[in-house]
């Protein structure tokens, strides 16, 4: 006879995790006005589904599924409106923060803005690996492709954001 694993709690998976899915929403290319409500329909699946979770794979990467869709979703919708990243933020949008504080915001946004040429699938393949850290095989299963179709998306993920970065670097320091 098989020990069934703990039941789960909505609260404590919520708690837990809440900053893992606003992150990776982000990543996916949901703008932080709208990071919350795409939080709140993960976790509304969540809830819903939990009673079918079958520990088949971690919560984690349960909730990477979940979030990867919900995102997916997002950006489907008719009404988005995608915004336009300027050099220069509102007046009021800067706090009298620490320079620190201010170089990890600008380097959010660089890979924010990386990340926004990147395809959905390419995405979502770097952002699970690179960032979250979610074992290959879990990023496979989870986007429903083989194993060496994720680890080709994430070889051209990586040259795109490579890239990128190389123009950035050029661009600085041609100013």
């Amino acid at each position: 006879m098989t020990a069934s694993p703990p039941r789960l709690a909505f609260n404590e998976i919520y708690a837990e995790h809440l900053r893992f899915v606003w992150r990776v929403v982000r990543r996916l290319g949901v703008p932080a006005a709208d990071a919350e409500d795409v939080c709140q329909d993960v976790f509304v699946v969540v809830h819903r589904k939990l009673a079918d979770f079958g520990h088949r794979s971690s919560v984690r990467t349960w909730l990477y599924g979940i979030a990867y869709r919900c995102a997916s979703e997002y950006r489907r919708r008719g009404h988005v409106q995608h915004e336009l990243s300027t050099d220069q933020p509102d007046a009021g949008a800067v706090d009298a923060v620490q320079l620190e504080t201010i170089d990890r915001r600008r380097a959010r946004d660089l890979l924010d803005q990386i990340l926004d040429d990147l395809d959905d699938d390419k995405r979502a393949v770097f952002v699970f690996y690179e960032i979250e850290q979610v074992p290959m095989a879990d990023i496979a299963e989870t986007l429903g492709c083989p194993l060496q179709t994720a680890y080709s998306r994430l070889h051209a993920a990586r040259k795109h954001v490579q890239a990128a970065a190389l123009r950035l670097r050029a661009k600085e320091a041609s100013r």
